[in-house]
């Protein structure tokens, strides 16, 4: 074979390989020998109910007497938090959390919730502590009704408060220490409503020098 031939056909091999990994970038498939990273790589799973049933308890207006009431099951991989708000006995408010369990999310840069709602605003609540009372952090969504949607939520949205008021003085969300995750209804939302939750991911991570 001619030194010329040869070059030909190196070139047209290397052409042919240029345009396979063009082609599968274009689909969001990753080339092989493993040039391109999948943006899943940038996301650890927290809760996946499709995978396990977590258990998640409902605090309602009864603790303070109201009349309120609600339940969370898993019902066909999601998580699902339904009832009824009443503002009856200076009530007004239901919530849902789960289990305690330490979960170090400082090299990541927020939460990521697959979640279908009914037009109400939910709180999204963090604790950095395995007790139940205290200063929890939080930050409000509205869930489009009826479609499920992946909503981000970056932990410096979140905000302390203490049995629904503001604590300007608390320190910031401390990633690193998050015990338990849960969410609220309030704001004289009255009546029937129903969140459903399928997962939460923590994604990033942050850059060097970032999140200090």
């Amino acid at each position: 074979m001619s030194s010329g031939l040869g070059t030909l056909l190196c070139v047209i091999g290397f052409t042919v390989l240029a345009a396979m990994q063009s082609d599968e970038k274009s689909r969001g498939e990753e080339p092989k020998g493993g040039l391109m990273k999948s943006s899943e790589e940038d996301r650890v799973s927290i809760v996946d109910f499709s995978k396990d049933t977590p258990v998640w308890r409902t605090v309602d207006d009864v603790v303070m007497g109201g009349i309120s009431a609600s339940g969370f099951k898993v019902v066909d991989g999601v998580g699902v938090f339904q009832g009824t708000v009443s503002l009856e006995n200076n009530g007004g408010f239901a919530s849902a959390r789960s289990k305690p369990s330490l979960h170090d999310l400082s090299a990541y840069e927020g939460l990521v919730l697959r979640v279908k709602g009914d037009g109400k605003r939910y709180s999204v609540r963090l604790r950095t502590s395995p007790a139940f009372d205290g200063v929890s952090y939080q930050t409000e969504i509205q869930p489009k009704a009826d479609a499920w949607t992946a909503i981000r939520v970056p932990f410096t949205k979140f905000k302390a408060v203490f049995r629904g008021r503001p604590v300007p003085s608390a320190p910031r969300l401390d990633p690193s220490q998050v015990h338990i995750f849960g969410l609220l209804i309030a704001g004289k939302q009255e009546g029937p409503f129903r969140f459903e939750i399928a997962q939460i991911d923590a994604y990033g991570p942050m850059a060097p020098g970032e999140g200090g």
